[in-house]
């Protein structure tokens, strides 16, 4: 039975934004990552992408704009050579990111649902238009489509990447990937075959069999995992996590933590020791969840795995170089001497 348009909810009646963007960050330890800016970051959006899908599954219309970063100038080469795009271009084709979000604005038009391929996106787009000074109030109905899809496809809490969820649906890359237009429009081809209507009416629950905020089966190193909920903001998240004690998960010893490192999509990582059993990577992840709150994921790791690994090498990055001083050998003496008697 086909609903009509008049007996539709205020939701099923909208366009869906099907959005995906790029963004920038610099190395760990550069000058740039160095930088204090007036809200924290985990990446500078360098492109935005948009497709607009009607309610019975067609493309409507594409969006794209190119942003000409102000903080982090530099392209990160990661970053590059996966999206294809040059500083040179970004200066003579980006627009600044006020301009460019005002024009992506005024494309939506009025009220619309925004589906994105994971949790970062939003996010992103968020503490952007907070950096330049501007209010994210009016992203009211967002969904992750990769929920969506998991709970209509069987899954499960696994998280499917673009490309592995096209593969599934036997949909051939049309479009150019890590390009923002590109993956918007293959994410909204992968949500016209799925039933949004029914995807956000049990979007909730499709949230809380996500493995209560986890990913499938833990990382490989993961010891132990757990989710902390009800924050009110970032700082009141963070604070509780830097009074929670962390335990020998052999002998419950308490471990100090060492700092923090920011990584990418609110993630940070710290360093615990027990005396006896050695060292444990500390990982936790804040998300948004449906009430406005933040959650904690925190995840704790083996010491001698690859997420260990990869903590020291992102420390020893931020570590300052101190210069060596050369020793003096005994050649070097007998030659400031014979330079010494020559100048004489």
């Amino acid at each position: 039975m086909i609903e009509r348009k008049e007996n539709l909810t205020e939701e099923q009646r909208m366009d869906y934004i099907v959005l995906d963007m790029e963004w920038n960050q610099p190395w760990p330890g550069s000058y740039a990552a160095k930088k204090v800016l007036p809200v924290e970051i985990h990446g500078e959006i360098i492109q935005i992408g948009a497709v607009r899908l009607l309610e019975n599954g067609t493309v409507a219309d594409e969006f794209q704009v190119l942003v000409c970063p102000k903080y982090y100038k530099k392209l990160n080469t990661r970053v590059s050579k996966l999206t294809g795009l040059k500083d040179a271009t970004l200066r003579e084709e980006g627009l600044p990111f006020r301009q460019a979000l005002e024009r992506f604005r005024s494309w939506i038009g009025g009220d619309c649902i925004f589906l994105t391929w994971g949790f970062d996106d939003i996010r992103i787009l968020e503490d952007n238009i907070l950096l330049h000074d501007g209010e994210p109030d009016w992203i009211q109905k967002w969904y992750n489509a990769q929920m969506i899809f998991n709970a209509q496809t069987g899954c499960g809490t696994s998280q499917k990447s673009l490309s592995s969820a096209m593969e599934l649906m036997g949909i051939p890359a049309t479009r150019p990937a890590h390009d923002a237009l590109g993956d918007a429009y293959h994410t909204a081809v992968i949500c016209s075959r799925l039933d949004l209507r029914r995807g956000i009416a049990e979007y909730g629950k499709a949230l809380e069999s996500h493995a209560n905020g986890f990913h499938g089966a833990p990382p490989e190193g993961c010891i132990s995992r757990a989710v902390f909920r009800g924050y009110s903001d970032h700082a009141k998240a963070m604070e509780a996590m830097n009074e929670l004690r962390s335990h020998c998960p052999q002998c419950g010893a308490a471990m100090p933590n060492g700092k923090w490192i920011a990584q990418e999509g609110r993630r940070y990582m710290t360093m615990a020791e027990c005396p006896e059993h050695g060292r444990y990577l500390i990982r936790i992840r804040l998300q948004k969840d449906a009430d406005g709150t933040l959650r904690v994921s925190r995840l704790v790791y083996e010491g001698a795995s690859d997420a260990a690994r990869k903590y020291d090498e992102l420390a020893a990055a931020r570590r300052p170089r101190r210069r060596r001083r050369r020793r003096s050998t005994a050649n070097d003496v007998a030659n400031q001497r014979a330079d010494r008697t020559g100048n004489a």
